[in-house]
C-alpha cells in the first residue's frame, strides 16, 4: 500500500512506472508502449505547436484549480493552432514536470481537464514523458493538419483592415478579481461581468468557431491570404507581431479598443483591454471587403484599425507609438 499523506498519495508514493500506468485512461490504447506516437497526416500539411505552464508564471492555486490547468494547458495551445488555420486537431503530446510531494489527485485532475478539451475541441492525449523538478510545470505539443486558409502574421498588406473575433481584457479583469486586486474599482462591477470576466481566465476557449466563420465568409473572389494571430500575449504584442513580421504599420484607435459591452472605464480597464493578455482571440489583418463580410457574420467581431506603409509598429491614429507599459509580462 503507497503512504498516505494529508493531501493524498503522492508521486514519491507511487513512482513513476506507476504514474505512467495511471495516466494511460487518458490515451488511446497502446499508446504509451512505444517512446513515439504515430500519425496519419493524409497527405496534409501538418501544423505543430507547443507552449508551457509554469507554476508561479501561468497558474497558481489561488487562482487555477488542477482541472482548469488542464483545460488551459490544451486550449491555449489550440488557440496558437486555430490562429494559423488548422482544420483538424489530431492531438498532444504532454512533458509533466512535478515535485514528488505533488498529490496524484493533482496529477489526475490535471488530466481530466485534458480530457475534457480535447473532448470538445478534438483530438488526442498520444503520450508525452515526465520528470521530477522543483515546480509543476506542463509543456504540451499540439499537432492539427491545415485548412484551406494558412494564416500567418507575415501576410497582412497595406490597406488591410485590422479586426479581432471578440473582446478583450475580461480574461485579466478575472485575475484581478482571483487576487483581490483593485478592490476599490472592482467593487462597482456588476456580478455577470465577475463571473463572466473569471470563467474567461480559467476556462478559455480557443477561436476556432470564429476561425470558421471566417473561412466562410470569404468573398470568393478575393484569394486565400490574410494575416493573423491570437492574442494570447496581449493585443497590443499581437498587433505588434503583424507589423514586425509583415513590416506595416498598424494605426488603432483608442476609441475602437475591443471592449465588452458594459465594460468600466478608466485607465487601468482600458490597459488591460490593451495589454492584459489570455485573451485568445483572433486578430486579423484582412482586406476590406472580408473585412466588413466578417463583421457581418461574427457578431462579436471588431474593427480595430487598419495597416499602412510605414516603420512596422503600431500607432495611435494621430501618429503617437504606441509603447509596452513597463508593467507587462515578458518571459525573461
Amino acid at each position: 500500500m503507497p503512504k498516505q499523506t494529508e493531501s493524498g498519495t503522492t508521486l514519491a508514493d507511487i513512482g513513476e512506472k506507476e504514474l505512467i500506468n495511471r495516466l494511460k485512461v487518458f490515451m488511446p490504447i497502446g499508446q504509451t508502449e512505444d517512446d513515439t506516437a504515430q500519425i496519419a497526416s493524409e497527405g496534409k500539411h501538418l501544423l505543430i505547436n507547443t507552449d508551457v505552464l509554469v507554476e508561479g508564471i501561468h497558474f497558481s492555486e489561488k487562482t487555477t484549480s488542477p482541472n482548469d490547468v488542464g483545460w488551459k494547458a490544451i486550449t491555449s495551445n489550440i488557440s496558437d493552432l486555430a490562429s494559423s488555420g488548422v482544420e483538424q486537431i489530431i492531438g498532444v503530446t504532454v512533458g509533466l514536470i512535478a515535485p514528488p510531494k505533488t498529490t496524484w489527485d493533482w496529477i489526475e485532475n490535471v488530466y481530466k481537464g485534458m480530457n475534457s478539451a480535447l473532448n470538445q475541441f478534438g483530438g488526442n492525449l498520444l503520450g508525452g514523458d515526465c520528470s521530477v523538478g522543483h515546480q509543476r510545470l506542463l509543456a504540451v505539443t499540439a499537432i492539427g493538419t491545415l485548412g484551406t486558409l494558412r494564416l500567418h502574421r507575415s501576410h497582412a498588406l497595406p490597406g488591410d483592415q485590422l479586426i479581432v473575433s471578440g473582446p478583450h481584457g475580461l480574461s485579466r479583469l478575472g485575475l484581478a478579481l482571483l487576487l483581490s486586486e483593485n478592490q476599490t474599482e472592482l467593487d462597482q462591477l456588476s456580478s455577470q461581468i465577475k463571473a463572466e470576466a473569471i470563467r474567461i481566465h480559467q476556462r478559455p476557449n480557443p477561436p476556432l468557431k470564429a476561425l470558421k466563420t471566417l473561412e466562410s465568409c470569404k468573398p470568393k473572389e478575393l484569394p486565400w491570404r490574410a494575416g493573423g494571430t491570437d492574442s494570447s500575449d496581449g493585443l497590443l504584442e499581437a498587433v505588434n507581431s503583424l507589423c514586425s513580421s509583415s513590416n506595416c504599420q498598424a494605426v488603432l484607435d483608442l476609441n475602437q479598443l475591443p471592449r465588452r459591452k458594459q465594460w468600466p472605464s478608466g485607465q487601468n480597464f482600458d490597459e488591460w483591454c490593451l495589454n492584459g493578455g489570455e485573451d485568445y482571440e483572433l486578430v486579423l489583418s484582412l482586406p476590406s471587403k472580408w473585412a466588413r463580410a466578417l463583421l457581418q457574420a461574427l457578431p462579436s467581431s471588431q474593427k480595430i484599425g487598419f495597416m499602412r506603409n510605414g516603420p512596422p509598429h503600431p500607432v495611435w491614429k494621430d501618429g503617437t507609438k504606441i509603447k509596452k507599459p513597463k508593467t507587462t509580462f515578458e518571459h525573461f
